[in-house]
């Protein structure tokens, strides 16, 4: 059986706890979709063009991978794609109820489309997007946050 799965987000910026479950994900399955959305409750630091480009860099040894930018309703994209699964990562029990509502949410629009959940490497337990924005504008280093490959351009965005 072929399984394709979605691993979906605003990735802004990317961070290693990113790459960390998409790595994972092509390990498991056949083909990963990195699906890049736009949060309407955040202000992005880079265009949604600019964040499949910086993902398609950070994955680009990972073949069964594919960066793709939607809009619209997770389970309706999933749906047209041929998507049989969502994998999302968790990070902290904190995570766990948005992303469980979530689930259920795609279960009930899309029923064939399941939700599974990858523990956070604990190394990466702490780390998001926002905290990696927060740090890298009080001039912090965030090399150990951040794939080397979008390092520097997340600096630039902030100068």
């Amino acid at each position: 059986m072929h399984t394709k799965v979605i691993c979906p987000g605003s990735f802004d910026p990317v961070t290693l706890g990113h790459i960390d479950i998409i790595t994972r994900a092509s390990k498991m399955f056949d083909c990963v979709v990195v699906g890049v959305l736009n949060n309407l409750a955040k202000s992005p630091m880079f265009t949604t063009a600019e964040r499949i480009a910086l993902l398609e860099k950070a994955t680009q040894g990972l073949p069964n991978v594919e960066i793709v930018g939607f809009d619209g309703l997770l389970a309706d994209y999933a749906r047209e794609q041929g998507i049989t699964a969502i994998v999302k990562g968790l990070r902290a029990v904190s995570d766990f109820e948005y992303e469980f509502q979530q689930a259920l949410t795609n279960k009930k629009l899309n029923p064939e489309l399941e939700t599974v959940f990858l523990t956070s490497n604990s190394e990466f337990m702490y780390l998001s997007s926002s905290m990696v924005k927060q740090v890298a504008s009080l001039g912090g280093d965030i090399s150990s946050f951040v794939p080397e490959c979008v390092h520097d351009e997340i600096l630039n965005r902030l100068k």
